[in-house]
């Protein structure tokens, strides 16, 4: 994601406006994107402070898109809002849900964005983990609908998760996948659907290790960050689970490390934990969350580093 990137120029083939339903965090992180790739977006959000809340954090995503590459002048001057929900989609090319994570509220707003665009509207949800086949369920032309699933912070991290559901129409998953790669991005089509998708699943997973770990005090919040960010975190940035295992097998690769190490590796899976966010973990867990700093500046030393990562990885 630099300066050559695609659509780095303002210019992205069929698509022009973009409406953003939602701008809470992701919202407003796709919205900074979408303007810096010198798209026209509409935003539509019931608070009444929408306008203030956006600008604010499009100023805090400035530094980071201006690292990347993109031009940042003037970014709010293709951006509207848009209060009525079918105004606000009526000549989108492209709609960004990220409402709350409700199904029936989300199954109703699809029905009403279907009544309210053209067939041509590309329809994407944020979803963090419903399925498209269950959000579709009310539309008239569910095969409209597919899933554009972000990695936090939209606006500069590359993965988005495109995830059918069982009637999505293939041609709306070509474009989808499309449009996010005209955006910079690194769009990882799914094979099938599975609650959460694949690195809110992974996220979990890994967390739920890390809560137990914590909870029975073999190290606190911050050494466990600690250990990650200088083992795994560095690994897996240029080598994901199964690259780095097979490399761990030496010659033999992966299935000589399933071979020899298999077996100590299923005993850890039976001893891993199963904690539960109670009253008492949750206490624990709160207690800890220092981190020196606001989440302000926090966010702006994430996305710094994470740049340069990026960057070291030719990606930035």
């Amino acid at each position: 994601m630099n300066g050559t990137s695609p659509a780095s120029d303002g210019t992205m083939d069929g698509f022009h406006h973009v409406t953003v339903i939602g701008a809470g965090v992701i919202g407003a992180s796709w919205t900074a994107l979408f303007l810096a790739r010198g798209l026209t977006v509409t935003v539509n959000d019931p608070l009444p402070d929408v306008a203030r809340r956006t600008r604010d954090q499009l100023r805090q995503a400035v530094p980071a898109l201006r690292a990347i590459g993109l031009r940042t002048a003037g970014l709010d001057r293709g951006l509207r809002f848009e209060a009525d929900i079918g105004k606000a989609v009526a000549d989108a090319d492209v709609v960004q849900e990220n409402g709350p994570e409700r199904l029936d509220f989300k199954q109703n707003l699809f029905a009403r964005i279907e009544q309210a665009t053209g067939p041509d509207t590309l329809l994407l949800s944020s979803t963090s983990g419903i399925r498209a086949t269950a959000m579709a369920q009310a539309m008239k032309q569910p095969g409209r609908l597919v899933i554009g699933h972000p990695f936090n912070p939209p606006h500069l991290v590359p993965l988005v998760e495109v995830v059918p559901g069982e009637q999505t129409d293939p041609d709306t998953v070509r474009r989808a996948v499309a449009f996010y790669t005209a955006l910079g991005k690194k769009p990882q089509v799914l094979r099938k659907e599975v609650p959460g998708f694949v690195a809110n699943r992974l996220q979990a997973a890994f967390f739920r290790e890390a809560v137990d770990l914590v909870v029975h005090g073999v190290v606190t919040e911050q050494e466990l960050d600690d250990v990650v960010t200088s083992s795994l975190g560095l690994r897996w940035a240029v080598a994901g689970p199964f690259r780095s295992f097979h490399l761990g097998g030496g010659p033999g690769g992966l299935p000589h490390f399933l071979q020899h190490l298999g077996p100590a590796l299923e005993d850890l899976w039976r001893d891993l934990g199963t904690p539960t966010l109670d009253e008492a973990t949750v206490e624990l867990l709160s207690g800890q969350a220092d981190f020196g700093a606001t989440v302000e500046e926090l966010e702006s030393a994430r996305d710094e580093a994470q740049i340069r990562v990026m960057r070291a990885l030719g990606e930035g």
